[in-house]
């Protein structure tokens, strides 16, 4: 491990880890919410308890707002740009240390898309757009059928599974790893990659994870050289070859977008699956409602987004000093928005504790983002997930819970990290049709 690794850790992680760490043992909320695993585990109730210290609070290291109009209407303005980790009241001293020692291409660093600002932003999204289109996202579902076909088939009737190893990261990893044109027999590599990887959108992630995070993203630049190269000599028709052929982005601008694609394509689907059988599990009513309505798949599913967003925050910076809610926000301070609070303000979801899977207004949620940053897979990652959900309910109608599911220890990520199941019988497939 290169020593500059430490201290950059030090300078973006250590600093706003302590921080979060002394605050805590004060009893701050926020800081529990944003570094303890009780927050990771269940971060509702501590978001209902922020919520009530008024729509814009102050804390040690940001800004924070857990209201819906403030979020929806800070990640549409321009006067605010997308965060980066130096921006949460990190001392300019390790800001600058941080910048000393630069990382190989990855997701959370420019010139991710995840992380710059127009006009460099629209320059980088712009060749992306077109394979996430509603045209392309259509055309990708047979193979979304076919995949979650095979991945059931798989699954033992009357056994027991982890339904994250073995179907729900299955999924999106078979279509994004197919959209990038990746051999299908590398998906495990990728997995693991994006296992370690994803602490980095935290903030004050502890020095181990840290550290496997950067040795993964070292590991993962090599393979991104090998396969560019590839495509330059062997191009298909999956869309890292068309933006190689283009010749539009540069070899280090080519890798940063390939790793957020793996990983935003990847992520917030697996995250969508687990957290939709945890949850109709947990609400058998809904689940009896779904048979007895399939047509409501499609809100089922923007409900468990709102309702257990995968996504659970994001944050802006002020470009310019910002007058927000009466509240004067500084030029190059961070407001840190709680997607998750959003999702569950009162004020426009009607009893939003209530998993409701007929909610008329479900889909006004955040967990895609809005404005220029809105989620570029978002409609796959609703399709994937209506698919992926509804068979399995559809092919194991006694499904049940086989252990204690435990959570990953992500604040901005929220998932499971395993899910344990007893299968039940499979049911029999339906007689084909006469006509």
């Amino acid at each position: 491990m290169k020593p500059q690794y430490w201290f950059r850790w030090l300078s973006v992680q250590g600093a706003p880890r302590l921080a979060l760490r002394l605050q805590a043992r004060r009893g701050d909320p926020f800081a529990e919410l944003m570094g303890g695993p009780t927050g990771c585990d269940d971060p509702y109730p501590l978001i209902e308890r922020l919520r009530g210290h008024g729509r814009l609070l102050r804390t040690p290291i940001a800004w924070a707002t857990f209201d819906y109009e403030l979020c929806r209407s800070i990640l549409r303005d321009t006067r605010f740009g997308v965060r980066t980790t130096e921006s949460f009241n990190i001392p300019k001293p390790m800001q600058k240390l941080a910048e000393r020692f630069p990382l190989p291409p990855n997701p959370v660093e420019p010139p991710s898309m995840l992380v710059i600002d127009p006009p460099e932003h629209t320059r980088m999204r712009k060749p992306v757009a077109s394979a996430f289109t509603p045209r392309a996202i259509r055309r990708l579902r047979d193979r979304v059928e076919t995949v979650t076909a095979e991945l059931l088939n798989e699954l033992p009737a009357g056994g027991s599974a982890d339904l994250i190893a073995s179907y729900a990261a299955q999924v999106p990893i078979a279509i994004i790893s197919e959209m990038l044109g990746f051999p299908d027999e590398d998906k495990a590599m990728f997995l693991a990659w994006g296992d370690q990887m994803t602490p980095l959108l935290d903030v004050g992630i502890p020095w181990r994870a840290h550290r496997k995070a950067l040795l993964a993203m070292e590991v993962m630049n090599d393979y991104l050289d090998r396969h560019i190269e590839r495509l330059r000599r062997e191009p298909g028709a999956d869309i890292l070859s068309s933006l190689v052929t283009a010749g539009e982005l540069d070899s280090f601008a080519l890798k940063a977008t390939a790793s957020l694609l793996m990983g935003a394509g990847f992520e917030t689907t697996v995250n969508l699956i687990g957290n939709g059988v945890a949850q109709l599990l947990a609400h058998p009513d809904q689940l009896e409602r779904l048979r007895a309505e399939p047509d409501l798949w499609p809100n089922a599913v923007e409900e468990i987004l709102r309702f257990d967003s995968p996504v659970q925050t994001t944050a802006r910076t002020a470009l310019t000093d910002v007058e927000i809610d009466g509240v004067l926000v500084r030029e190059g301070n961070t407001v840190v928005l709680s997607l998750a609070g959003a999702n569950r303000d009162p004020a426009v979801f009607a009893d939003p504790g209530r998993f409701d899977v007929g909610r008329g207004n479900a889909k006004d949620h955040l967990s895609f983002s809005s404005g220029i940053h809105v989620c570029l897979g978002g409609g796959l990652a609703r399709m994937e997930g209506v698919y992926a959900l509804q068979s399995l309910f559809e092919q194991f109608p006694d499904l049940r819970l086989g252990g204690v599911p435990s959570r990953r220890e992500l604040f901005t990520l929220h998932g499971y990290q395993r899910l344990p199941v007893q299968l039940g019988r499979r049911a029999p497939a339906p007689e084909p049709s006469s006509v």
